[in-house]
């Protein structure tokens, strides 16, 4: 688990959805006819849950280890 790929999985969960919301701007503002921002949508929201399921996997690892030394702390 490397700490850089789960920094920037942290960051694209702040800013995956500001593009979201920028490219919603953008497609109301030239073509409110035509909703193309679904697909750019789909790909964002299925790189956005990927890092979810990165940030959360580190963080459950991280718990582990501080339960594993506390457990261990208690024994002596």
């Amino acid at each position: 688990m490397n700490p850089f790929k789960v920094l920037k999985a942290l960051k694209f969960l702040v800013v995956g959805p500001l593009i979201l919301v920028m490219l919603l701007v953008i497609n109301a503002m030239t073509s409110p006819g035509y909703w193309w921002v679904g697909w750019p949508a789909l790909g964002i929201g299925i790189a956005w849950v990927i890092s979810l399921l990165r940030v959360i996997r580190a963080a459950v690892v991280v718990g582990g280890i501080a339960a594993l030394v506390a457990i261990l702390r208690h024994r002596t």
